[in-house]
Order: structure tokens, then sequence, then C-alpha cells
């Protein structure tokens, strides 16, 4: 791997968003100044930013995993007793895709 950092970020912020999308509602008081769809949409783009910026050709299956991950949360959410939202997903779809554009941008620059 070119940049492992990139691989163990892009871990890390999978669980943060697991974490942060399946605890129980309610279980603390989210101080948040942007909106659900926001959060989504930022947590979406910065899961796709550490991979898309040192491996940019890894787009082609990095953004559609991200977004079945995205899914599968959504379809798994009701058992943690929160609700399944197409708006989320349609989200999270929109920030994976903007996570990988500045990557996308810089290989386009380079070559």
């Amino acid at each position: 791997m070119k940049n492992p950092i990139a691989l163990v970020l892009t871990c890390a912020i999978a669980l943060l968003i697991a974490y942060g999308t399946l605890k129980p509602p309610g279980s603390s008081s989210d101080p948040w100044i942007l909106n659900d769809k926001q959060v989504h949409f930022l947590a979406f783009a910065f899961l796709t930013l550490p991979m898309g910026w040192v491996r940019p050709q890894a787009v082609l299956w990095l953004v559609p995993l991200a977004i079945c991950y995205g899914g599968i949360i959504e379809l798994i959410q009701p058992m943690f007793g929160r609700g399944a939202e197409l708006g989320d997903l349609i989200a999270d779809g929109l920030g994976a895709m903007t996570g990988a554009l500045p990557g996308l941008i810089r290989h386009s620059i380079r070559n």
C-alpha cells in the first residue's frame, strides 16, 4: 500500500460513523450546529477523502462501497431503536462522491 495512514484513517472514520449512527437515540445531548443530513454528508465525505486522495483510481470501488456501507447502516438502524431514512442514504452517497473529488482533481492536474 502506498500510504497505510489513509487506510487506517478510513477504517477509523468508518468505525466512528458506525458508532454515531447506531448508538441509541437520545443517548446524549447532541450540540450539533448542523442538521442530520449535513452530518451524514460530511461523515461520508470524510470517509472517502483519505483513500481517494492517495489512490484516486480506488474511487471506482471506494464510493460504491461507502454507499453500500451507508445502506447497510440504514437497514440495521431499526434494530438499534433508530429510524432508517432514504434521505440519510442520499446524503451519504453525495458525501462519498464529494469526498472522492479532491483526489480525482489532484490526479487529473498531475497527469
